[in-house]
């Protein structure tokens, strides 16, 4: 399938196109057919790529339904890849955090796909860069929902272009977030369940403390720390406008390019320490990739090279 021809199913309603040809993906990642389709998505995006990652249990799945819901009352068509936990005895995605999303199957101006995590201590599935830089050609905001970080899962800071870390009162989320790695992760930071009151103004006073250590990296974005209640209906108007502010500076900044070529990079040096080791990457020699350029073609040529 090719990026027009997937682009007008998606026009005409027909959302069975898209789960196909991420399916083919899926089936025959090193084809040729596969590196075809994703270059041109690389090559011409639509959607802005907001992630979503916090602790287990802080309300993850839940501020991305309502961030579906609150994209579609405003007309805009969403995709999300939610990153679920891996079943030990098949492991496939357990689909728990998916049945939370609470999103409508008939409306074809949505699509949610589950991801299970299995091995990856990244807090993303391995087949989440592809997915999101397919989605990014098709609609207009693409939503990444990782399984939860811990102080080593920071790849959705690779992928994304907007990262929203989720912080949740009482249960000393502000403290992990203190530590090395989690605090360079947001862009935007959401203190999940506001509604109880003076706990959520403590952890959202204790991660403003923490911003601090990150501000030098950030040039003139100061990371914004929204007090957010889905039960209550309370901030989500607050975060889509932060979500509109980071990327409209992003773009004024000419950092939204530059960060999606690093990310493109970054992820093709990955893809073959995956596959062939560190002497792999050794035996490849430079790899770099031009401005423009997409990763996926070259990942096939690489591999072919070293095989």
């Amino acid at each position: 399938m090719t990026l027009t021809k997937l682009r007008a199913s998606l026009a005409r309603g027909e959302k069975a196109a898209l789960a196909a040809a991420l399916a083919g993906i899926e089936r025959d990642p090193d084809g040729a057919a596969t590196a075809d389709l994703l270059d041109a998505a690389h090559n011409d995006p639509i959607a802005r790529v907001i992630g979503l990652t916090g602790p287990p249990g802080v309300g993850k799945s839940t501020l991305t339904g309502a961030l579906i819901s609150e994209y579609r009352r405003l007309d805009r068509t969403v995709g999300c890849i939610a990153v679920d936990p891996s079943s030990r005895r098949s492991g496939g995605a357990l689909l728990g955090d998916r049945t939370r999303l609470g999103t409508d199957p008939e409306d074809a101006g949505c699509f949610v796909r589950s991801m299970a995590a299995r091995d990856r201590l990244g807090g993303l599935a391995g087949l989440t860069v592809a997915a999101m830089v397919l989605m990014r050609a098709v609609y207009d905001v693409v939503l990444i929902e990782t399984v939860g970080v811990g102080q080593s899962e920071t790849d959705i800071a690779g992928t994304a272009d907007t990262v929203v870390f989720c912080v949740q009162p009482g249960s000393g989320d502000s403290l992990q977030f203190m530590k090395a790695g989690i605090v360079e992760i947001p862009d935007i930071v959401a203190v999940t369940k506001a509604d109880l009151g003076a706990a959520a103004q403590r952890a959202r006073a204790d991660v403003k403390g923490a911003l601090s250590l990150a501000e030098a990296a950030r040039g003139d974005w100061e990371i914004p720390v929204l007090a957010l209640s889905v039960q209550q209906r309370q901030g989500i108007g607050d975060l889509i406008r932060a979500l509109d502010d980071h990327a409209a500076w992003l773009a004024r900044t000419g950092r939204l390019a530059s960060q999606r070529q690093d990310q493109a990079r970054v992820w093709l040096v990955e893809a073959i320490r995956e596959r062939f080791g560190r002497e792999g990457v050794r035996r490849a020699g430079t790899i770099d990739l031009a401005p423009g350029t997409a990763p996926f073609g070259e990942l096939r040529a690489i591999s072919q090279r070293l095989l």
